[in-house]
């Protein structure tokens, strides 16, 4: 009966190792899908104009400079028109300051340091044109005054409204 039971217990754990050893292994099989990322990224711009003081005017030419900041996403193609400016009978030719008194004063702004390329609005003609690097990008307005002009005397201002087209 010994022999029978020795039997049976080895009978046994062969029977446990040959199932042991055919089941499949565990986490063996895989399986694989796939996961669709998207983003779209959007044109955009800002611009910010500093002021541009000429000072005193005593009858000689003026010169002085400001700035415009543009900030556009890298690669936008953009436009940046300088308007009349609020005084009245301005043209983007020929802007006019005003005085408190009813006077003006002519003066122009350039897209050059020569002060040859006038700065307007009318895109393709006579605005600045760039392209969008995703960081800020300055770009100089050259002013004038012209000389042998008789203003009354005051303070004259004009506010020139920028326009960035993209």
């Amino acid at each position: 009966m010994f022999n029978a039971k020795k039997n049976r217990f080895v009978a046994a754990t062969v029977a446990a190792v040959v199932l042991a050893s055919s089941a499949p292994a565990s986490f063996a099989a895989t399986a694989s899908g796939t996961l669709t990322i998207s983003a779209s990224v959007v044109a955009a711009c800002t611009v910010v104009g500093s002021a541009i003081a000429f000072g005193a005017y005593t009858q000689s030419v003026v010169n002085q400079s400001g700035t415009i900041t543009v900030l556009c996403t890298n690669g936008t193609a953009y436009n940046v028109g300088l308007d009349a400016g609020t005084g009245t009978g301005s043209t983007v030719g020929n802007r006019k300051m005003s005085a408190a008194g009813g006077g003006t004063l002519n003066y122009a702004l350039y897209r050059d340091a020569a002060r040859t390329s006038n700065w307007g609005s009318t895109i393709g003609t006579d605005t600045a044109t760039g392209t969008g690097s995703g960081l800020t990008q300055t770009l100089t307005v050259y002013g004038q005054i012209a000389a042998a002009q008789t203003p009354l005397a005051g303070a004259y201002s004009d506010t020139v409204t920028v326009t960035l087209t993209y």
